[in-house]
């Protein structure tokens, strides 16, 4: 805490020396400013002039930079953002195995929990369902049709002095049209270049404006088809084969035995771990099950959204405005034919097909080689309500608001009961077979069979195999609410104009509640295992302040202070934020600032506990393994705190020529992390409190990882942003090229499992981080010329290390000595052409149609030896999408 209150003191030293430059003698100035229209921009509750150069690195993409890159969504927009890494926004089975059909924003490698997201400069609430690592986000799919977005302003530095703990990375603010008047609709159509993975979006916006009121209503509803991992197979088959397949192994006195009735045979990959012959008749190892064509790279979704915003003038001082948005997001993505069974169940001697004659631990799934993919299913709906008193005073206004917003998410997924698998091991299978009064294997008790004979000669029923399959159901529900006043009003003249002042209170709530069914409250199943179920509930109250500081023409002075109160084991915070700005020329000005950050547990990582499913290396045989890692709630976690650092320039070397960079940093200490399984596993393998093993619990394979939520030490990152263009008119038209980039500088961990990690230019699969490539970079090129425009984009990501892989293609290990694989660096082209046909007929309707293509090369995503064959937190695997669009207004 000695760093923020270092900060509070020079905060209020640097005010009360401003305050001394007050000059009473601008009344010119006075009558020019009130001529100039004010407005409010993210990052600042004082309003300011239009053309006002704020002291925090602020990026804008309006609407006519969001149709110019084709995007149909608002991951479509965020994907092509530098600044953003490791975002969700292509998620899958093998990295985030329950938020399918979501997506997010992750500005510096910071976490998708660590950027605000505000809609209309008011909070939405998150996604109900955790991500694999065990985070709540806000689903930027579930937010309204992309028709009524006007644009995003994105606050690249720390906002938390401004916005609460939620802004430690930066905000980004989703701001709809206004006094919109006219109606207008637009079709898009967007096909892949493998399997039948189409996509189409119909959208609408209606509004009206009237003297003293306006509403605006819009909807959009998209459907996208599938694309599986079999349509373009992007990984070796060792990268997706799994040591339990059907046919299986088996287990005799701790040593597993392939299979002996068939595996190659029907399908299976076998592994052998000792010389063929070692056992006459028998061969040691595991008959493996390739799992890697029945995924999806893009799920079957569809998704409708609506929102509705209407502003009434009650007086001629006060508006009120209210804001209604829904969204409804279905998603269906595949999966193998069933998951591994990890507990290790008996087939005793009696069984009929056991050609063991003793006693054998199976080591498979029920459904493996020759069955159809058995899907996951995610259902979100999202429904939000906003409502606002402004009111305007003679050198200010004021504003009263309320947010209700509330996410319900279902999971379902099917997998095997290992009670009543193992049950019809024993020959007490089949629907309606009663275990206490049955007979094994007679009537309606079934055997299921466990090998491969079941593929020729002994076939297992339907019945039996619906006796032990069930369906899992995760029920959640996240609610916030927020009420918040705050007044903005001029203090006195300064040289450079008016100064403001703004202050405030909030409170916020915030609950989530998740529920599974009875067969999961008891750890039923053999995969997925279970969950209590989990509730917690969370309130803040927090005050604010902040000072604009005209202090002369070329000097902007922003301060900036909060006090959140989280109560209990949390406690409060009070942080504060400096930014300068200063005009050394008309063509060149500086811009700097410092804040701290203050984030708490959520409420997920304090209260909550799940299971996921990731690939784990086992350092015991070097290989890879589909395992548990079951994460549980941590009630002493402390808040996070951090400090941020931004120092930038901008200018203007000629007229239409911009250039600006940005120098930024970012360090954390008591970071919230959930443990890293591969961590773990590499650091403590033979732990039975940590690591659960099939046979013996020290040497046995692989089954789970326990992992909790901790403080990890710290992590700090910085780097660079330049952003750049010129605007060039010539008789063929106007063309601006474009330059955005971020080189990360620094991108260090400090990891309990895993030490001390230079994360930069890393895949960071053995730790905390995520995959940090150094450069990212889009290349622009804008042309438009009377009712024709076209643009296109060089897309680079660099490249980067993968600590998985040993650059000769073995799974990474301490005994690798010739250091990690290198993933390629990407480079994709993106165009688009567009007619304005209203112009060119001189219609009384605009009609614009628009043409375009993403990854117009059909560039491979880089392969990464892992499930799915590539890097989803970094790379596309879709391949070329060409689209057409109309859109007409009338």
């Amino acid at each position: 805490m000695r760093l923020k209150t270092q900060m509070t003191l020079l905060a209020a030293a640097i005010s009360a020396q401003l305050f001394t430059t007050h000059n009473s003698a601008l009344a010119q100035a006075q009558e020019a400013e009130q001529n100039v229209e004010l407005i409010l921009v993210t990052g600042s509750f004082v309003r300011r002039s239009e053309n006002f150069s704020s002291p925090s690195p602020l990026a804008v993409i309006d609407s006519v930079a969001i149709d110019a890159i084709g995007a149909k969504s608002i991951g479509d927009i965020t994907q092509t953002l530098t600044i953003n890494t490791g975002s969700e926004n292509t998620p899958d089975a093998f990295t985030q195995n329950a938020t399918a059909g979501t997506s997010n924003i992750n500005l510096r490698g910071l976490g998708v929990a660590s950027t605000l997201i505000l809609l209309n400069n008011k909070r939405q609430v998150v996604n109900a369902q955790q991500n694999n690592g065990g985070v709540n986000f806000v689903d930027t799919s579930s937010l309204i049709p992309m028709i009524a977005l006007n644009r995003m302003e994105v606050v690249k530095d720390g906002a938390s002095a401004l916005y609460g703990s939620d802004a430690v990375a930066g905000v980004v603010n989703f701001i709809t049209k206004s006094d919109y008047e006219g109606m207008q609709v637009s079709l898009d159509y967007q096909d892949g270049a493998y399997g039948d993975n189409k996509e189409y979006t119909v959208q609408g916006l209606w509004g009206t404006v009237s003297n003293d009121s306006s509403v605006m209503a819009a909807v959009s509803y998209t459907n996208r088809s599938p694309m599986f991992t079999s349509d373009r197979r992007l990984s070796r088959i060792e990268d997706d084969t799994s040591s339990l397949g059907s046919p299986g192994s088996f287990f005799l006195g701790g040593t597993p035995f392939i299979d002996p009735t068939g595996c190659e045979e029907f399908g299976g990959y076998p592994t052998l771990l000792a010389p063929s012959g070692t056992v006459p008749g028998l061969e040691i190892g595991f008959c493996g099950f390739d799992f890697g064509n029945s995924y999806s790279f893009v799920p079957d979704e569809s998704r409708l959204s609506t929102y509705v915003k209407a502003n009434k003038q009650l007086t001629s001082d006060i508006s009120w405005t209210t804001e209604l948005s829904t969204a409804r997001n279905r998603a269906e993505r595949g999966g193998s034919p069933s998951f591994p069974i990890l507990t290790f169940p008996t087939v005793p001697a009696n069984h009929p097909s056991n050609v063991f004659a003793t006693d054998v631990q199976f080591f498979g799934r029920e459904i493996g080689n020759g069955g159809e993919g058995d899907p996951a299913n995610t259902e979100s709906d999202t429904f939000r309500f906003s409502t606002m008193l402004q009111g305007e005073l003679d050198d200010g206004f004021w504003e009263l608001s309320y947010t209700a917003a509330t996410n319900n998410f279902l999971f379902t997924v099917n997998d095997t009961l290992a009670q009543e698998f193992q049950n019809s091991l024993r020959g007490f299978g089949g629907q309606g077979c009663d275990p206490i009064t049955g007979s094994a294997g007679v009537g309606e008790c079934e055997f299921f069979n466990p090998f491969a004979t079941s593929y020729t000669s002994l076939p297992n029923s339907q019945n039996v195999i619906d006796s032990f399959t069930a369906q899992q159901q995760i029920d959640s529900k996240s609610n916030l609410e927020v009420v918040e006043a705050f007044i903005s009003k001029e203090l006195f003249e300064m040289e450079g104009g008016a100064s403001g002042i703004a202050f405030g209170v909030q409170y916020r709530y915030q609950d989530l509640t998740q529920d599974y069914d009875a067969l999961s409250n008891q750890d039923r199943f053999s995969f997925v295992i279970g969950n209590a179920d989990i509730y917690g509930e969370q309130d803040v109250i927090a005050i604010f302040g902040e000072l604009a500081l005209p202090v002369n023409d070329a000097l902007d002075v922003q301060i900036a202070l909060r006090y959140e109160d989280y109560g209990g084991t949390t406690g409060d915070t009070f942080d504060p934020k400096l930014a300068v700005s200063w005009r050394a020329t008309d063509d060149f000005s500086i811009r700097g600032s410092i804040s701290t950050s203050f984030r708490a547990p959520s409420i997920f990582q304090r209260d909550g506990g799940a299971t996921s499913l990731n690939q784990m290396v086992d350092p015991l045989t070097g290989s890879a393994a589909f395992a548990a890692a079951r994460a549980t709630g941590n009630e002493e976690l402390k808040p996070e705190e951090s400090i941020a650092y931004n120092l930038g320039f901008s200018f203007e070397p000629v007229d239409d020529w911009s250039i600006e960079l940005d120098y930024w940093n970012f360090e954390f200490t008591d970071l919230i992390i959930q443990e890293s399984f591969q961590a773990i596993l590499n650091a403590e393998p033979q732990n039975p409190d940590r690591i659960v093993r099939a046979g013996d619990p020290l040497t046995g394979p692989l089954l789970q990882v326990n992992v909790t939520y901790v403080n990890a030490s710290s992590m700090e990152t910085s780097g660079l942003d330049l952003v750049t263009n010129y605007k060039m008119d010539s008789d063929l038209g106007t063309f601006t090229p474009s330059v955005t980039a971020t080189y990360v500088l620094a991108y260090d961990l400090v990891d309990p499992q895993a030490g001390a990690i230079d994360g930069a230019s890393l895949r960071n699969f053995n730790n905390i981080g995520v995959s940090t490539p150094e450069l990212r970079m889009n290349l622009g090129l804008n042309w438009k010329h009377d009712f024709y425009s076209a643009n296109i984009f060089g897309r680079y990501i660099d490249s980067y290390s993968d600590d998985q892989t040993c650059s000769d293609g073995t799974t990474f290990s301490d005994a690798c000595t010739v250091g990690y694989k290198e993933v390629d660096s990407h480079f994709t082209w993106d165009a688009q052409f567009n007619i304005d046909l209203g112009g060119i007929f001189e219609t009384d309707a605009s009609y614009v149609m628009s043409l375009g293509g993403v990854n117009l090369t059909n560039q491979d995503p880089p392969q990464v030896f892992t499930n799915s064959g590539f890097d989803s937190k970094v790379h596309d695997p879709r391949g070329r999408q060409v689209y057409a669009r109309i859109a007409i207004e009338f």
